[in-house]
């Protein structure tokens, strides 16, 4: 692993940067919110880059924990206590995408094709618990695996859910010519903060099981009841005309996926990301899938990115 020149002035910290050894996958992994900023097989782009010196646009590849998407007004309460958390989605009025998204992580471990990264949660207003967090990233002949690892450190229970948020692509297609392959088959129905209001059966225009072109759909929506294949992974994969394909895998314990479509990304007329997720939006409310965690229990999660055809 080697850092870049610019790790000093670009404002996601130090780049990691990895290679295997035979050059055919490299990886770069930025220093805040310990995200994927980019994955190459065989000269193919599988995460969109964006320019050297310019802020993670559109939550590029961070981590989300400990919880991903929103709280409804940054308001939560469980086991009959409420707190209140600071609001980082003006617009909406939500906390939005948990505690370390412009976090410094520190390097733990690291080899020219992995590297280990960590941040801990520290007891704050809204959150009072005290969580090492730790996110691996290793490459892998078709792409790369990423396993994250949590820790309560604190003395009581801590409620926590996690998510990620890379963006995919095919450099040698228009993404917009990708078709899209998804496995959820309900969704969930928000409203106009985009929290959940309900989950229903996917429909004839958010069904994805059967593929869509990605041009053809413009979306933001969280999928559950999630069909997993016989390894017990659930994958959403793109699949560009050639047939070349990059697919996102969810691990045990990643049981929804968010598809969101985005003209704003940097460099891209379209841009598509698929965030695996532990819980849905506003978990810390509803208790959806959220796991609590007790003092000194440990939570490990593992997703990854393949290629095909390259």
């Amino acid at each position: 692993m080697t850092d870049s020149d610019d790790a000093g002035t670009d404002p996601t910290g130090r780049q990691h940067l990895l290679r295997t050894s035979d050059g055919r996958v490299s990886a770069q992994v930025a220093q805040v919110g310990a995200s994927l900023r980019a994955l190459r097989v065989a000269g193919v782009d599988l995460v969109p880059p964006y320019p050297a010196g310019s802020p993670t646009p559109a939550a590029s590849g961070i981590v989300l924990a400990p919880w991903p998407n929103r709280v409804r007004d940054g308001v939560w309460t469980q086991r009959g206590v409420t707190r209140e958390l600071a609001l980082t989605e003006r617009k909406f009025d939500n906390a939005a995408h948990g505690l370390l998204r412009f976090t410094s992580y520190e390097p733990v471990a690291a080899t020219a094709g992995e590297l280990t990264l960590g941040a801990d949660i520290v007891p704050q207003t809204g959150y009072p618990f005290h969580l090492r967090t730790r996110v691996s990233y290793r490459l892998v002949p078709d792409g790369i695996v990423v396993a994250h690892e949590i820790v309560n450190l604190g003395g009581e229970d801590a409620p926590v859910a996690l998510g990620t948020h890379p963006y995919l692509m095919l450099s040698a297609a228009d993404t917009a010519d990708l078709t899209l392959t998804s496995p959820g088959a309900t969704r969930f129905v928000v409203d106009d903060r985009k929290l959940p209001v309900d989950e229903v059966p996917v429909d004839e225009s958010t069904d994805l099981r059967e593929g869509r072109r990605v041009g053809d759909i413009e979306m933001d929506t969280a999928f559950g009841s999630l069909r997993r294949d016989e390894d017990g992974v659930a994958r959403t994969t793109l699949t560009a005309p050639s047939g070349q394909t990059v697919t996102l895998w969810q691990g045990a314990g990643f049981e929804y996926v968010q598809i969101f479509t985005t003209d704003r990304y940097p460099g891209q007329p379209l841009a598509i990301a698929v965030e695996p997720m532990t819980a849905p939006a506003d978990a810390l409310n509803s208790g959806r899938s959220l796991r609590w965690l007790a003092p000194g229990e440990e939570w490990l999660l593992e997703w990854g990115i393949t290629s095909g055809g390259l």
